[in-house]
Order: structure tokens, then C-alpha cells, then sequence
């Protein structure tokens, strides 16, 4: 079923209401998640105290060369802001808000942000950092300053910010691989680099003719000065003028100023600039090409050559950077007009490679790689992305692209990460700490019932685990190494390989959703929640939420008031953006509240829960059908009006 046209966001009318007044023991899933909630908090605190300053800066180091890193410390900290969207203590909104300004600060100190935004880098490393950006949104109330900044950062991508010129508006192109507030990246020098360097020398070469290279070896020594030299020479002239499909990950920076502001221009943009890459898709016979340059040429730069790309087939991930901003921005195309056959250009890209595959070594794999010899590269497929597709089109052709992939580990598993990115010890990326989308994909399905209870006891190993390395001497910053890459907790990444805030777990079982796509993908979902009784976004205290079923017009809800001597009044939104209407209700299997269906209508639903009580409904829903917003049940007044500067 294909939504309607998008509505605006609706004006203040009485909410329906259901009640829930019989006391009741809570259910084991109920109680643990009350207790996460409370361990997160303690947790954040103490993160918080240890490693920053009262005024928001870290306790690091005094100087960072290198375009690289800016992103590194916003992953750090970012999960505050959604601990609080998710109903987390009340000081993470200043405390989230507070952090986010001290590290913007300290980088422009360091020389790589300007104008509070990354001065120059690419859409893998701005859609990690700006995650936060996007949490801070949904930790609403949003402040000025947040609506502000929005507009801002938004506007260097529209091509309407004369210092950051990095959208061709005429030939809908991002100018450069490296953008950002002062544009276009179009020559790097050797320090840009500088702080990579060891790192890529276990890495690919992003050429087959660098002298001195041995490519088939699949390492480039990146640490070696002449070969270094040589590299920024044809980066500079092969790689860094003209436009990537990594770019596709700034929808999300434009989106987040639609959300803020619900300016069409912004979502006209979204969908101008992912048309645009559709159409090279089918100027290279529907395969996405992973370069243009700067006159919309496929393989301008590149000898003509599709692959070859910054980040694309070729250097340094493949397929994985090229399909997730693909993912990220048809997602939000999705959201913003209610289209779901936005959907397509991913679905095409997927099929592409799914007809690519081979049979090897007894499994079937797909390639991930394209060098000049052809298709290389060959692993097994990834099923999670196509499940993020799933969740938004609950359509059965989703479905059929997620179980044609043989499932040759155990989908069932549930995985304690060991670190944020490609965990050596299992070959897992667990980016973020996200590694159980798929058996939460199981239980959505019906296959896994006990996942619930799976899940949240590996949210608490886990946090366990990170508090364990605070503590240890790696957790002290006297102790961290002054080098640029020493392993997956170098001095740049160790915030977030210390974090003790994660919890997938909540997010998958309250919004009934899985994590964002960790390089700059929206916390989708089907519902989100506010406190009625305190006025606050997340669930209120002692509340705990299951979503236990998604259907396209559907979904079942379990609310559970875990505190037997208070009462909490819990409002049900539809989607996390208010984009779906929530149609109906019914309660399940209880007996309180009404038998019969109750007409709701709206995009909220209230719920008031007496001292230990709870109840299940199913919810009739009408999927993206509301003008999409961070605005809450209680900031649908008009925003009071961005600051304007002066002309000269």
C-alpha cells in the first residue's frame, strides 16, 4: 500500500487515550530494560566526568594534524543525545549539548573545523560525525541554536553558502569527494593524509599503476615517502574533482534542516540530487557508476572508467560505501515524500550485484570489488541492508532480496561487539557496536522469541565490558599513546572503543527499528514516545515498550509500568518523525481498557498506565503520511525566527 500525499504536521487537538489500571508482577524483558536505562545514566555520568572538561572539551592531547579525526570524537559522545530521545535522564539534553560545543570548539582550535562544521573530508567520515547532529534533533526540545546550525550546514550543500561552493546546481553534482564548510577539496598536500598514513599501508592501493606499488599484493605502503608523493599526485589528479556516490550521504545534512525547519527547498534538493545519481545509474546501464567528474562525465578523471572512484568499486571498501549512502538517501527520500518507490535505485543496485554472484568454496558470494581485470573481491552478501529496506517498504520483494541470501552463520546469534568497526577476532562489522540487525530481523519475523531477553543481556555484558576498560589502564588518558594509529584504540578512536553507552537493544525493541546505518544514516523507526506527565521526549521512568510485530498497516505494542506505586501517562508517536498515523487500536489479551476498536486518527496515541500495570495493543497505522518532523506533541506552535547576520 502506497501512502498519500504527506500531510502537514497536525495542530494541537485532544489525543485518544487508553487506560491501564490493573497492577500486575512486570514481565522479565520489562524489568531489565528499566535497569539499562538506569545503567546507561550512571554510566554516561561517569563517562562524561572522565573524559571531558566542564566546558564540553576533551582531556586529550594539544594539537591533531591531518583532515582526518573530526568525526572521531563526535562518535565518542553522540549516543548521549539519543540515550535522552530514548527516555534517558534528564541532564544528557544540556550535558549532550554542552559536549557537542566543546569538541566543535577544540577541532577548530586543531585547525579542521570552520564555521562549526568539518572543514573538508568525505561523506563516509561527516555522515559518522554528524550523527550527532542528527540525535541532537531528536533530543528535543531543539534549541535555536540547533535549528540554526541545521539551516547552516545545510546550506553549504545546496550550493546557497558563497564560501562552501560545493553543489553544482546546474549540473546537480558535489564538486569534490572532500567538501565541507570551506568547499571543495580539489588538491590535498601531504599533511591532509598525514595521520592515515599507517593505517592504509595494510590497505588496497587506490591505483593499479602507482610506481613502486605492488597492487596484487593488496597492501600500499602509504608510510613511504616517495610512493606517498607519488599517491597525492594522482589522488589530485584522478580522485578528487567530480562527484561519488558517497556524496548521496549529505541528504542526510539537507534532511535534518527539512526536519527542522519544514522548508521545501531542502527536501526538493534531497530529491534533485538523488534523481540525479539515478540517472547516471542508467547512463551506465543501471549500475551505479562510482565517479563523475566535474561536467557529469562517467570517468572523466578515470580514463572513462565507471570504477575507480573515491571510496567506490575499486579502494578502499567496494560495494559497502557505495550501497550504504545509496541506502542512507533513498531512505530519506522515502521519509520526506512518502514514496516508497524511492526505494528503487537501491533495490536496482542490490539486484545488480545479486546477478553478479558465484558459487565458491561451497557458498554462494557476490562481489564487493571492481578492478580493470573485472569483478573481484567475492564474500558472501550482507543481509542487513536490505532488511533497512524492509523496515520501510515491509514489502514482500524486500523480504524475498533478504532470505535469497544463504544464511551460512547463524542469523540467531547474538554478538557482544569487541569494537567499533571490523572486529579481527570474528570478521564482523560491528561499527557503533550495531551487530545483531539480523537476529532482530528474526524476531520481527516470528523466528526468534526469546530474542528480547537475548538481546538486552548482551546490552548489559557489554556495557560491563566497556566499564571494565575504563577502569583498566587503557581507559586512562595519561596512558594513550601519542602516535596516529596504533590499533582499533589509537589515540583518535579511543573514546568510542571506551563508551559505555550503547544500547541497540533499546532502540530495536522500543522504536521497532534497527540501528542507523552507522555512516551517517537516520535513527529510523516506527514509533518514538514522550513523558505526557513531565513534557519531555522518551519514555517516562519505570516505562518499559516492546514492539513485538510489524506489518505495513500494523503493528503490536506491548507498554509495561514497571514502578507498582506510580502512575505514568506514556504518548505513542507514529514513526520517530511523526511521518505515520496511527489509525486504530485495539487492546490484546487484557482486561482492561475496550474490547472493540478504537478510531484514533493521529499520529499520537496516549496511554495512561496505572502503578504495575500494563497493556498490548495492536495499532492500525498508515505509513508516511504526515509531513515528517523533529517537533514533538508539544512544539507544533510555530519556531520563533532564525537569526539573520548581516549582507556585508
Amino acid at each position: 500500500m502506497q501512502a498519500s500525499p504527506l500531510s502537514p504536521s497536525q495542530s494541537q487537538k485532544p489525543l485518544v487515550s487508553l487506560k491501564a489500571s490493573r497492577r500486575g508482577p512486570a514481565p522479565g524483558w520489562a524489568v531489565k530494560q528499566r535497569q539499562l536505562f538506569d545503567l546507561l545514566n550512571e554510566s554516561a555520568e561517569r563517562f562524561i566526568a572522565k573524559y571531558t572538561r566542564p566546558d564540553g572539551t576533551l582531556i586529550w592531547r594539544s594539537d591533531w594534524p591531518g583532515m582526518d579525526g573530526s568525526d572521531d570524537p563526535y562518535e565518542g559522545f553522540m549516543n548521549l543525545a539519543l540515550l535522552h530521545a530514548l527516555g534517558g535522564a534528564d541532564f544528557l539534553h544540556e550535558a549532550s549539548r554542552r559536549i557537542w560545543e566543546g569538541i566543535t570548539w577544540q577541532w577548530t582550535e586543531y585547525g579542521q573545523i570552520h564555521r562549526e562544521f568539518d572543514a573538508y573530508y568525505d561523506w563516509m567520515h561527516h555522515g559518522e560525525g554528524y550523527l550527532y547532529v542528527y540525535f541532537l534533533g531528536l533530543s528535543g526540545p531543539a534549541l535555536l541554536k540547533d535549528r540554526q546550525r541545521a539551516v547552516r550546514f545545510a546550506n553549504m550543500y545546496t550550493g546557497d553558502d558563497a564560501e562552501a561552493p560545493n553543489y553544482d546546481k546546474e549540473k546537480k553534482l558535489i564538486r569534490s569527494p572532500l567538501n565541507g564548510s570551506k568547499g571543495p577539496r580539489f588538491t590535498v598536500n601531504a599533511e591532509d593524509w598525514s595521520t592515515h598514513r599507517g593505517i592504509l599501508d595494510h590497505y588496497l592501493a587506490p591505483y593499479e599503476d602507482i610506481p613502486g606499488v605492488d597492487f596484487a599484493s593488496r597492501k600500499c605502503p602509504w608510510s613511504n615517502d616517495e610512493v606517498y608523493a607519488r599517491l597525492i599526485d594522482m589522488m589530485n589528479e584522478r580522485m578528487n574533482r567530480g562527484d561519488v556516490p558517497l556524496n548521496l550521504n549529505a541528504t542526510g545534512i539537507v534532511a535534518n534542516a527539512f526536519l527542522h525547519t519544514a522548508d521545501d527547498k531542502f527536501k526538493q534538493w534531497v530529491l534533485e540530487y538523488l534523481e540525479a545519481w539515478c540517472e547516471r545509474a542508467e547512463r551506465n546501464g543501471g549500475l551505479i557508476p562510482d565517479n563523475v567528474g566535474l561536467n557529469d562525465e562517467i570517468g572523466e578523471y578515470n580514463d572513462g572508467k565507471w570504477w575507480g572512484g573515491y571510496y567506490g568499486y575499486r579502494w578502499p571498501h567496494g560495494f559497502m560505501t557505495v550501497i550504504e549512502p545509496i541506502v542512507n538517501a533513498v531512505m530519506n527520500a522515502v521519509l520526506l515524500t512518502g514514496d516508497r518507490e524511492k526505494l528503487e535505485l537501491a533495490r536496482k543496485q542490490f539486484d545488480i550485484n545479486w546477478s553478479l554472484r558465484k558459487e565458491e568454496d561451497g557458498k554462494t558470494v557476490v562481489p564487493y570489488k571492481h578492478f580493470d581485470a573485472g569483478w573481484t573481491d567475492y564474500r558472501e552478501a550482507s543481509a542487513k541492508y536490505p532488511i533497512y529496506l524492509w523496515t520501510v517498504s515491509m514489502a514482500d520483494e524486500d523480504l524475498e532480496r533478504i532470505n535469497r541470501i544463504p544464511k551460512n552463520y547463524n542469523w540467531d546469534d547474538v554478538v557482544i561487539p569487541n569494537v567499533s568497526g571490523k572486529d579481527a577476532m570474528t570478521g564482523r562489522d560491528t561499527k557503533h557496536f550495531i551487530s545483531n540487525t539480523e537476529p532482530w530481523f528474526r524476531y520481527m519475523t516470528g523466528e526468534l522469541p526469546d530474542y528480547p531477553d537475548r538481546i538486552l543481556d548482551a546490552n548489559f555484558k557489554l556495557i560491563a565490558k566497556q566499564l571494565d576498560r575504563m577502569d583498566s589502564p587503557m581507559g586512562d588518558p595519561a596512558q594513550w599513546s601519542a602516535s596516529y594509529n596504533d590499533d582499533d584504540f589509537s589515540s583518535i578512536h579511543i573514546w568510542q572503543e571506551l563508551c559505555p553507552v550503547y544500547m541497540e537493544s533499546l532502540v530495536q525493541l522500543t522504536l521497532g527499528a534497527p540501528m542507523y546505518i552507522s555512516h551517517g544514516g537516520f535513527q529510523h523507526g516506527r514509533f518514538r514516545y514522550f513523558d505526557a506527565d513531565r513534557k519531555r521526549v522518551g519514555l517516562p521512568q519505570h516505562t518499559a515498550a516492546l514492539v513485538e510485530r510489524l506489518g505495513d498497516t500494523s503493528a503490536t505494542l506491548h507498554l509495561v509500568n514497571t514502578s507498582m506505586l506510580e502512575p505514568h501517562t506514556v504518548i505513542i508517536q507514529g514513526g520517530t518523525f511523526g511521518e505515520h498515523d496511527i489509525t486504530t487500536a485495539e487492546v490484546l489479551g487484557g482486561e482492561d481498557g475496550p474490547s472493540e476498536v478504537v478510531a484514533v486518527g493521529s499520529k499520537w496515541l496516549q496511554v495512561e498506565l496505572a502503578p504495575g500495570a500494563s497493556i498490548r495493543v495492536e495499532l492500525g497505522m498508515s505509513r508516511y503520511v504526515n509531513q515528517p518532523t523533529y517537533n514533538g506533541p508539544w512544539t507544533e506552535e510555530a519556531a520563533e525566527p532564525l537569526l539573520t547576520g548581516r549582507s556585508q
